[in-house]
């Protein structure tokens, strides 16, 4: 299972009306790489594979591939803004370390 705070929800909302992807799923996925072994990637994609998962999130579409859905079940996706500007951030409790940037764990 997969969450989306609601800061994150209508930041993926409002991506998807500027792009013009209303109804495009986003794709949450790990790949290998980054100060920590792991790097989230994050996009939206019209390409559903027969192996993803496919997660509805308050009416938000969340597509997983199979090799990445170990890495972030549980996975808590927030947004929020600072002085550099804004970024979604992954809380996984599956991660028994994470890079400062937050965008790169170990398991």
């Amino acid at each position: 299972m997969i969450y989306l705070s609601s800061a994150a929800a209508n930041e993926i909302k409002r991506l998807q009306s500027k792009r013009h992807l209303a109804q495009v799923p986003l794709r949450l996925g790990v790949q290998s790489g980054g100060c920590a072994a792991f790097l989230y990637t994050i996009d939206f994609d019209r390409v559903v594979q027969t192996s993803d998962r496919l997660i509805d999130c308050d009416g938000i579409q969340v597509l997983i591939d199979d090799r990445s859905a170990n890495y972030v079940n549980g996975l808590t996706l927030d947004y929020s803004e600072d002085l550099m500007g804004g970024a979604f951030r992954f809380y996984n409790p599956n991660a028994t370390q994470t890079c400062s940037c937050g965008n790169s764990f170990s398991v």
